[in-house]
Order: structure tokens, then sequence, then C-alpha cells
């Protein structure tokens, strides 16, 4: 009995379609009205169809949209490196056509995996020794300094995350301002605490903090975050709460900063 169900039912179907197919046959040929109407639903189908389809094609296009993008933030953040070291040095030259500016070597770079959820994050970036990658070199992007690499294979780095308790960055209350180190607070993707400020230091919420150049790590005047909250410690200096401008959950493209005078600077510190 169910197998005679199903057969009628699918004979049913059949002639459902055939009657539906007809009754369009006859409208198409019935007036002009019928046939518009009908190229009209075509054409709306097809369309939704055509739409359906760029859309798929636009998703998977994004990730070499996204690299080429990357790659031009690089150029364009060496471009300014390096036109700010000509002014800084009055230089009347053209600006040289390379990846370094003034004491820093720069390599763009993608990160390939990232630690966000511990109090020790590390990142794993795509260059290593093959690429002149050394360790003690900064991990940048255009919102701020990120890391610094602390372990170098023949392909890839290891970098020490910002979001990582043993990770400072000294830092500088605007671009004249006073000095001290820069710290995760432990908590926020996007918090921070600058200390060690002198308590009559004027500033306001929402000044800009940079780095300082004092570290042979990081180039100057980078911008990394804004001013928050404070409170004076000790009755001496002041903690300030900043909230960085790099988003650490959506990291993925880097610039690899080398300072050539690293070396010689360590030698002078350690009085060799």
């Amino acid at each position: 009995m169910r197998k005679n169900n199903i057969i009628y039912s699918l004979i049913n179907a059949a002639i459902f379609i055939i009657l539906e197919v007809a009754a369009l046959t006859m409208l198409s040929h019935n007036g002009r009205l019928q046939q518009m109407w009908i190229s009209r639903g075509i054409h709306r189908f097809m369309g939704n169809i055509w739409g359906g389809t760029q859309r798929i094609g636009d998703y998977f296009s994004l990730k070499g949209r996204n690299e080429e993008l990357a790659l031009e933030n690089h150029e364009l953040r060496l471009k300014l490196a390096q036109m700010e070291q000509a002014l800084t040095a009055e230089m009347k030259a053209e600006i040289p056509e390379s990846n370094s500016a003034g004491e820093f070597i720069y390599i763009p770079a993608t990160i390939v995996k990232i630690s966000n959820n511990s109090q020790h994050n590390y990142m794993i970036i795509s260059k290593g020794s093959s690429d002149g990658i050394t360790e003690g070199a900064g991990v940048i992007t255009g919102k701020g300094a990120v890391g610094v690499i602390d372990a170098v294979g023949e392909n890839y780095s290891y970098a020490r995350s910002f979001r990582n308790h043993e990770m400072s960055i000294s830092a500088r209350l605007g671009r004249e301002g006073a000095v001290g180190p820069l710290n995760w607070n432990g908590r926020s993707s996007s918090g921070a605490i600058l200390k060690e400020i002198p308590h009559h230091v004027v500033f306001e919420p929402g000044d800009t903090v940079y780095t300082s150049g004092y570290s042979s790590i990081f180039p100057p005047d980078i911008p990394l975050g804004v001013t928050g909250k404070s409170r004076i410690v000790n009755g001496a200096t002041y903690e300030i709460d900043i909230t960085l401008f790099e988003d650490f959950g959506a990291l993925r493209y880097v610039t690899i900063v080398e300072n050539k005078g690293q070396e010689e600077m360590h030698k002078l510190e350690s009085g060799q």
C-alpha cells in the first residue's frame, strides 16, 4: 500500500509540473502583457543568481585584497619614516629606494599564529633568519608597537606579544612630554598602564601616547594609544590608564623593525 501511495504522489507531481509549463506557454503566446510579466520574472530570478555568485566571488577575493593592502600600508609606513628621517637630518637628496629609514630596517610580515588568552601571549611570524630577522627586533603596525622577537628560525620567528607581563615599552606623553614604561594591564585586550610619570606633569584625558625613541628596539613617535583615568602612586608619580589603538584580536599583518645600531649600543651599555 505504501509503495502505491508513493507512485500516486509522483504521478500527481508530474501532472502538476506539466500543467504549469503548459499554462506558462499559453500565457507567453497569449499577449504582450503576459510575456512582459514572464520576462520580468525570469530576469529577476537570473539577477538573484548572478548577485549571489558575485558575492561568493567577492568573499573569496578578500584574502588577496587584504594582503595587497597590507603591503601598501608597509610601503607607506616605510616612506613616511624615510621622509621624517630626511627632514630631521635636513637632507636635500632624494629619499632612498630601500627598506631602511635612518637606523631602522623595515620588513613586512604576516602573523601565522597568535596567543591572546593567557598572561604570557606570543606570536609566530612568517619571517626568519633567511629574511634577515634577528632576536631583539621590534614588531609594529600602523597602530602601535605590538611585540619583540625572542627567537628566530630559518623561516619563522617567535615574538613576545605586548600583551605579556614580561613586556614593557618606553612611552612618551605627547611628542614632547614625560617618559615612562608602558605595560599591558593584564585584563583588557586594549588596556595598558603608563607608569612613573612625575606628579608635576600636566596632561589631559585623551592625550596621545607615543614610543619615546629611548629604546633601541622601536623607532620614536609611533602612536600607541590615548590617556584615560590616572592616580598618584606613593605620593610621587602618576599611573595612567591607556587605551591602545591596536586591536590584538584582529592582528595579522605587521612590520618587523631592525635597529642597525642595536649591537653597538648594547656593547656600550655593557661596558665592552
